[in-house]
């Protein structure tokens, strides 16, 4: 089959100074796109060094671009990440919830005001180093999961919509991770043996606590069983999530604590003994801000398919019961552990990711359906 033709055609890749970026701009490179390289600067702030942590990533950038001889320039979105991601984010973590910014960063960010940026300078195409897909199954495309599963990023990019994907490539999608070291290396590129990011989305790795007692305030609370006995004295009760055993400085012998409640209102958290107690589980819950990935996507209830409420999480078998004002009903065939409101759950048909929603509520607890045996 003859190889198409794409000299035509110009590629942005948002690159972050990391290996998967930096291979991305090398794979389209070689498929003949004019590529250009893009740096996305979205935090301010200097590490303990007084080094500014963006001007490193982007030292990494502009080594790869001349080293494979593309052209590279770096933007700003601060304020729009500020914005429309780090202030919901945080007003979340106020309300005691524990939002992830990495799926709003990917809806207001890079797949918004980055593609219009894209686009401006004359792009065909945005290309990023996520480990997924776009394939186009029966005339339509689909989002659907990178071939390497311990790296698949589709949780983050459920609120992607098919028009999106017209104008996205993932060029490592559809290889392992451990190939794209390979590749880093055999360019000699800068960036090959370079740890991948953590943390924060383009923030980084923080001790949590330190950085966000910056931006909000909180107050010291107690660590209560289910009870009421106390047992010991957090630093607020918007620092600990569901399921949560380490940070919590509780000791005693016997089991590990875990986090299985919260109450904001009294600045309380409740914590029992043993990660697999009753109160962490639960079989249904119910799901709001619904986003589908086609827009013609159209449900006939009950709707059995597989789901996951936290990220690297195996697929669960669940069906959709029904939707009732924007609100889905969802009950799963196995018992989910610390299933936690505000944090997404995220649909699949096999490799395909069919969208998701936010998690409005869990349903009753173990713990809570067998209290009068559990007495």
């Amino acid at each position: 089959m003859r190889a198409p033709d794409n000299s035509s055609k110009t590629v942005v890749v948002g690159m972050s100074g990391g290996v998967d970026s930096s291979v991305v701009a090398v794979l389209l490179k070689e498929q003949g796109y004019n590529v250009i390289g893009i740096f996305m600067k979205n935090w301010e702030e200097k590490d303990d060094d007084g080094n500014c942590t963006a001007a490193k990533e982007y030292e990494d950038v502009v080594k790869v671009c001349e080293k494979i001889d593309i052209p590279y320039y770096s933007v700003e979105f601060v304020k729009e990440y500020w914005d429309n991601v780090f202030s919901h984010f945080l007003k979340e973590y106020e309300q005691g919830y524990t939002p992830n910014p990495d799926i709003l960063c990917n809806r207001e960010i890079k797949f918004k005001v980055f593609l219009e940026k894209a686009k401006e300078l004359g792009a065909d195409y945005l290309a990023t180093g996520h480990y997924c897909q776009n394939k186009l199954i029966d005339g339509k495309r689909h989002l659907v999961k990178g071939v390497d599963q311990g790296k698949d990023q589709t949780y983050f990019l459920y609120t992607m919509k098919d028009t999106i994907l017209e104008n996205v490539l993932f060029p490592i999608g559809h290889i392992e991770k451990k190939e794209v070291r390979r590749i880093a290396q055999q360019y000699d590129l800068s960036t090959k043996v370079k740890k991948d990011s953590t943390g924060i989305c383009f923030i980084g790795e923080r001790k949590f606590r330190e950085f966000i007692s910056k931006y909000i305030k909180s107050t010291s609370g107690e660590f209560q069983n289910l009870d009421g006995t106390v047992v010991g004295t957090h630093h607020g009760a918007c620092f600990y999530t569901l399921g949560q055993r380490k940070g919590l400085g509780l000791g005693g012998s016997g089991d590990p604590w875990f986090v299985v409640g919260k109450d904001m209102e009294q600045n309380t958290v409740f914590v029992e003994r043993g990660g697999e107690h009753p109160a962490l589980y639960c079989d249904d819950l119910l799901a709001n801000e619904i986003s589908w990935v086609s827009a013609d996507f159209k449900l006939e209830y009950p709707f059995h398919c597989k789901a996951k409420v936290r990220y690297r999480q195996p697929d669960q078998e669940c069906v959709i019961l029904g939707e009732t004002d924007g609100v889905l009903h969802v009950e799963f065939f196995v018992a989910q552990r610390a299933v936690t409101p505000r944090q997404s759950i995220v649909f699949y048909s096999g490799e395909v990711c069919l969208g998701g929603a936010m998690i409005k509520s869990s349903g009753a607890s173990y713990l809570e359906k067998n209290k009068k045996v559990l007495a």
